[in-house]
């Protein structure tokens, strides 16, 4: 009579380790820009409600930019920027302070600040030194696929002016739209309600962009 065969040890499944992603970093701009928003309104002396009062914000959405807890648009920033009385390239780099005086003539590259609206798909990086007190900045903004400013025409201080160095860029001034493509370049005055955003789905927009602050200070 055959012996039944043995049974086979059973089989130890090893448990698949599942990789963690890691946190976007993305928050942490948030944190850094919400920081300079505070400290130029404090050096202005402004109150919270004085800056609501002159931006249509609430109180409530502007405590949470200042404290890096909600990414505000470019729209929201160039408003905010507009009432502090400075350029959005006062956001970038280092905190401003009160007597704050740049007299950098050269960015290397590598040094470029950058203030990336990771929400909306648009990045800016500033090619020129960074100071609260400098009224013409010169930025290279990165466009993702569907990146906008968002449905809303916004208008801020000053004149801007730019070439668009890769893809396409839809661009809106008052009431009428453009289809910028690469080459192709524009000027208005940012008094105008306006707006832009990348219509391609796969390809990323670059454009070469000049802000003017004429009135700020």
């Amino acid at each position: 009579m055959r012996k039944p065969a043995a049974a086979k040890p059973a089989r130890t499944v090893k448990a698949r380790k599942v990789p963690v992603k890691a946190k976007p970093a993305e928050p942490a701009m948030d944190v850094a820009v919400g920081r300079r928003i505070r400290d130029l309104r404090r050096i202005r002396q402004f109150s919270l409600e004085t800056v609501a009062a002159r931006t249509d914000l609430s109180i409530g959405f502007l405590s949470q930019i200042e404290r890096g807890l909600s990414s505000p648009s470019l729209r929201v920033l160039a408003t905010l920027a507009d009432v502090l009385g400075v350029g959005i390239a006062a956001l970038f780099g280092a905190s401003p302070s009160a007597d704050s005086v740049s007299d950098q003539v050269v960015t290397r590259g590598p040094q470029r600040p950058e203030l990336k609206l990771w929400r909306t798909g648009v990045s800016k990086q500033l090619l020129s030194p960074a100071s609260s007190d400098n009224r013409l900045n010169l930025f290279l903004v990165h466009l993702e696929p569907g990146g906008s400013t968002g449905d809303e025409l916004y208008t801020h201080d000053g004149e801007e002016a730019g070439l668009v160095l890769e893809g396409e860029m839809m661009l809106t001034v008052d009431s009428e739209t453009w289809s910028l493509k690469t080459g192709d370049s524009f000027r208005f005055a940012s008094r105008r309600p306006h707006r832009f955003s990348n219509p391609a789905n796969d390809a990323k927009a670059v454009v070469l962009w000049v802000n003017c602050v004429t009135g700020a200070g």
